[in-house]
């Protein structure tokens, strides 16, 4: 009987402001991962700026992909197909990602597998855990998205609930620039909440009313941004490591809180936190203590696999190509595009 022979592919993402290459091997050994941050750019303006951040990928992204393969001691000819994440994301960065994909593709005659990306941040948790497989829960928590999903089989994904207007990451970097923190604002809060007293200052939990699963972070953020221009009115000091440190925690009340009605209601022995958000130390330990108490599994990416990789897409990819996904060379970058949408 011959060997099964290995299947590398080579992952690329571009979603935002890291330009990151790296080659997976059967979809759970990463041989690379290269990241190229744009954060001391964009730290300039406090957020990230769309132009720039497309102009920079262009700059890096050969680079990038050639240190990729020479860090995992292959070429171009030994890999089995090209993963690329084509959304959600910003439209211009995702376009120079997905074009440097398919040039490589046709180029070598490659298969080209388009990735979402959310999908990816929860890949990331199959890197550093073998033996996790679906059926589990995950919360998948980034600048830009929170969501609770239950991951039914590779690639398959049902929705538990959402957030109706910012994500918990986007709430993270509102509140440091209103504090004054600057940005990246989550590592910020983060750091400084170890500080001050999480009980300090009671703000609020926001509950949707017809979806239990559902997240609002709108008027916590509101809530934060009033509480600080009243103590500026009244003269009254303000205790920024106090103000995170609450802040944070209702932040990651209502997460755990969430989370674990699902895995009460589903009865899920397995429980995965993704993205950037999911690097908060404050978030982790709760999330450890809860699932803890319910004798659950609870797994999580390394803080380099939270944030913005290409190792993630090339694991995402990989059970894709198993599962017969092939994009065409007309695959665009879809800005907006929903989890579980093709």
């Amino acid at each position: 009987m011959e060997e099964k022979k290995d299947v590398l592919i080579l992952g690329i993402e571009s979603s935002c402001d890291e330009t990151a290459a790296s080659v997976v091997k059967n979809g759970r050994t990463v041989l690379s991962n290269v990241i190229s941050s744009q954060i001391e750019l964009h730290k300039l303006y406090g957020g990230v700026v769309p132009e720039i951040a497309s102009r920079k990928h262009i700059e890096k992204i050969n680079q990038v992909i050639t240190e990729a393969l020479e860090e995992a001691n292959v070429t171009l000819d030994d890999l089995d197909a090209i993963a690329v994440t084509y959304g959600p994301g910003l439209v211009g960065a995702l376009l120079v990602g997905v074009a440097e994909a398919k040039a490589i593709s046709y180029a070598k005659n490659l298969p080209l597998v388009g990735v979402h990306h959310i999908e990816g941040h929860i890949s990331a948790n199959y890197i550093e855990h073998p033996d996790l497989e679906p059926p589990f829960a995950c919360l998948v928590v980034s600048g830009g998205h929170t969501h609770l999903v239950v991951v039914k089989d590779y690639g398959k994904y049902e929705i538990l609930g959402r957030t109706r207007d910012d994500a918990a990451g986007e709430a993270f970097d509102k509140v440091a620039r209103a504090i004054g923190l600057g940005y990246p604002g989550g590592p910020k809060i983060d750091k400084l909440a170890k500080e001050g007293n999480p009980l300090a200052i009671s703000f609020p939990k926001a509950k949707v009313a017809d979806a239990p699963y559902d997240f609002s972070f709108s008027g916590l953020k509101s809530a934060v941004l009033n509480y600080l221009n009243g103590c500026k009115m009244k003269n009254q000091p303000i205790v920024e490591a106090d103000v995170a440190a609450s802040f944070q925690k209702a932040v990651v009340d209502v997460l755990v809180e969430h989370s674990m009605w699902a895995i009460d209601e589903y009865g899920f022995d397995k429980f995965a936190i993704a993205g950037g958000v999911a690097s908060n130390s404050a978030l982790r330990m709760a999330m450890e203590e809860a699932c803890r108490k319910k004798g659950i599994k609870f797994y999580h990416p390394s803080p380099i696999f939270c944030t913005d990789n290409a190792a993630m897409i090339g694991v995402a990819g990989y059970y894709e190509y198993l599962a017969g996904t092939r994009s065409g060379l007309d695959l665009n970058a879809v800005p907006n595009l929903k989890l579980g949408e093709r």
